[in-house]
């Protein structure tokens, strides 16, 4: 067993170690990455055949949290790890992104990626070393890569950045990103901040690159001890015909040239356009080369359509729909979109792409009960994604939610969430869901321009008002590049960048970068990052011609939480026996009621209430088992017969107060027998005359309260 072992340490004096050889051997390459007792397994595995028709990498990457790394059971009736959470979703996305535009362009393997955390001691966070463990792995194997890539986390905790914080810290970051990076550049960024500057958020990045580079450097000198890494294998999984592809070239690429310089914003019309340009080159084959040349000619054509799109933007700046590369394209906003019971919407629209999202406000029972090996808690912001097939004009099968969904709507709500107000302002849980009615290009920044307009439109008291562009960039071999501003869907996909940038009048508030090419120098992300802040005010500008402030109020018909405190002792009493009090009082006041874990003797008791009345009786009955009054002597109550005994009733005159109407007090007539006069379940006032001295119970009378007949007069 040949055991190889590299290690680091990290700036903050953490150490991180390689491990290959002991574990997992059947795989092309596999790893065990630890810092302290965080431990990760990581493997990857490419098949020697390839599929035909393949023309892109068939990478794969899962990463799962194994519950007996914490040592918990998974919940659920099978008791077993099933399907990924959001959280190892998000994980699998940030690796993918860091490692697919690292493979060579030309090899076509499928390929796995598996990353698993075997062990934590619940202090470090796994997911920032899920992306070294992957690239180590493929390091010590003989696939082709262009690698090392690494990630680490930076966060800015009180004017300091830190890397790879643990959970404890993060909480008061006011800055957290991951950033993926080879030894040259950068290839990748998402995080969430509190409104930093673009120089704040640059110089975390260059911070960051600097450790980076480290476990780049790492990922080396373990591959360099391990025989089958070096070299890597040989591989053939592209057949070409170069002289089909230079027909294809000198046919296509002026014509293709001529149409992307029309800048036609009806993305449909260009693609019937280019379509056309292909199906005359095809019309000059006949029908067995078309046939035996399907895929090359697809592929080739491809390749000079991107070719000459690319060239027009380079050479004559104009962009496939005519726009400037700093121009937005046209938007329109507006809310209150959804009449009836919804409680904020707004339909947010820029080019051909469209937002329409909605607000739904609810209890602290509403909240998304977390339970992974790692994270519990209870989530209070909730921003749910849908991208349905028809928003592209396609029609194909729904199969629950996708990674891309799950990802896109985590980029908005963490844009999002830095400005909803504290709890003291807005109790509520709350729920976004934006629904994707036309997409070419950026509908993630969509969706926080839009969940931003339906927060106000609900009456949620933002801080401040959240916009998002997504930005573009093209560059060729001799350097020259041009940066694009909101850019479509084509953009994307031919271009070399894709870069969200969303934020406040103040500062950016969430990002999400990733490169296509080998890497993006400081000047570019610079240059990126200052015209993006131009693109995100002239949004912003915009949506506040729809709405420029939060709504006063809620909407009539939102339902209405008012808030108790409570001592601790008392919520036994509120919740009673089995929960019989709670339950009864729900259901008599048409409310939901929740009680918070105490805190120094305290704790918060929720009500939810569709109607004020029901509001106003739930909080005097918590209200009376909470601080119960005590009757004084003098005062008058309203008392409900409980027993009747031979000597009188007991009645209870407040909650769990009890006095006893002795029958001399009933009447200022003789009483011969009580149940002349009264009878269980009886209500009528009475008034305290007294106290036991002796155990102080109290003395009640009801013909206190009753005008004493006057004397009879005696006949003379």
């Amino acid at each position: 067993m040949n055991i190889v072992n590299e290690k680091i340490k990290l700036p903050s004096g953490k150490e991180i170690s390689i491990e290959t050889g002991k574990l997992a051997k059947q795989a092309d390459g596999s790893v065990v990455v630890r810092m302290e007792d965080t431990m990760l397994l990581a493997t990857v595995v490419a098949n020697i055949d390839v599929k035909e028709g393949v023309d892109f990498m068939p990478l794969t990457v899962d990463y799962r949290e194994k519950f007996t790394s914490t040592g918990r059971f998974p919940g659920g009736f099978l008791k077993r790890e099933a399907r990924p959470s959001d959280e190892e979703i998000l994980t699998m996305r940030l690796v993918d992104r860091a490692l697919r535009p690292l493979f060579p362009d030309d090899f076509h393997a499928e390929t796995q990626v598996m990353i698993q955390l075997i062990s934590s001691e619940k202090e470090n966070m796994p997911d920032a070393l899920a992306c070294l463990a992957a690239s180590a792995a493929i390091a010590v194997s003989d696939i082709p890569f262009n690698g090392p890539v690494s990630e680490v986390r930076i966060a800015k905790i009180d004017g300091e950045n830190v890397i790879n914080p643990t959970f404890d810290e993060l909480k008061s970051a006011e800055m957290d990103m991951v950033i993926a990076g080879t030894m040259d550049s950068i290839v990748m960024v998402e995080g969430e901040m509190s409104e930093v500057s673009e120089e704040d958020m640059l110089e975390a990045i260059k911070s960051a690159h600097e450790v980076i580079k480290q476990q780049c450097q790492l990922q080396l000198d373990l591959a360099a001890k391990i025989e089958k890494s070096n070299p890597k294998r040989e591989y053939s999984h592209e057949t070409h015909n170069e002289e089909l592809k230079k027909n294809i070239h000198d046919f296509s690429y002026q014509r293709c040239y001529d149409i992307a310089k029309q800048g036609l914003a009806d993305k449909h019309k260009r693609g019937e356009l280019f379509g056309a340009v292909k199906e005359d080159f095809k019309a000059t084959l006949g029908e067995d080369e078309i046939t035996e040349n399907s895929f090359l000619i697809n592929q080739y054509f491809k390749a000079t359509q991107k070719e000459a799109v690319r060239r027009v933007v380079l050479d004559e700046s104009i962009r496939l729909d005519g726009r400037k590369t700093t121009d937005i394209r046209p938007i329109s906003c507006e809310v209150d979109y959804l009449p009836g019971f919804v409680h904020g919407s707004a339909l947010f629209t820029r080019g051909e792409t469209q937002s329409l999202t909605a607000l739904t406000l609810g209890s602290s029972l509403d909240v998304q009960r977390k339970d992974g090996a790692l994270l519990q808690d209870d989530l209070d912001f909730l921003l749910h994604y849908n991208f349905p097939p028809f928003s592209t004009g396609e029609a194909r099968p729904i199969r629950g939610v996708s990674r891309r969904e799950v990802g896109h709507g985590n980029l908005a709500l963490r844009a999002l969430k830095p400005m909803l107000p504290g709890k003291s302002e807005n109790p509520y849980t709350i729920r976004l869901v934006s629904d994707i009615l036309e997409s070419n290009g950026s509908s993630s920044m969509a969706t926080v321009c839009a969940g931003t307009l339906a927060l106000m439109d609900g009456g949620v008291k933002m801080k401040r008002p959240v916009s998002g562009i997504a930005m573009g960039l093209i560059t060729d071999s001799n350097g020259k590049y041009a940066i694009l501003s909101d850019i479509l869907g084509d953009e994307d996909h031919l271009g070399d960048m894709d870069f969200k940038v969303t934020g406040t009048e103040n500062g950016i508030t969430a990002c999400q970068m990733d490169i296509k090419i080998d890497g993006l120098d400081y000047t570019m992300l610079e240059n990126a990052l200052n015209q993006a802040k131009q693109g995100r005010m002239h949004i912003l500008g915009e949506m506040m011609k729809a709405m420029d402030s939060p709504r006063e109020d809620f909407k009539s018909f939102v339902p209405r939480i008012e808030t108790i405190e409570v001592p601790e002792d008392t919520i036994g009493g509120i919740i009673g026996k089995g929960g019989e009090t709670i339950q009864k009082m729900q259901e008599e006041t048409n409310t939901s009621i929740s009680i918070g874990d105490p805190v120094d003797g305290m704790a918060i008791v929720e009500v939810f209430a569709d109607d004020k009345d029901g509001m106003a009786e739930a909080l005097k009955r918590i209200n009376l088992i909470a601080y119960p009054p005590v009757a004084e002597v003098g005062e008058v109550y309203s008392g409900k017969v409980k027993n009747i005994v031979t000597f009188g009733a007991f009645l209870e005159i407040l909650p769990g107060t009890d006095a006893l109407l002795h029958i001399s007090e009933i009447d200022h007539k003789r009483v011969e027998k009580v149940e002349d006069y009264l009878k269980q379940g009886d209500v009528f006032d009475v008034k305290v005359i007294g106290k036991d001295p002796k155990n102080g119970k109290l003395k009640i009378s009801r013909k206190a309260l009753i005008e004493k007949p006057a004397p009879k007069q005696t006949e003379n």
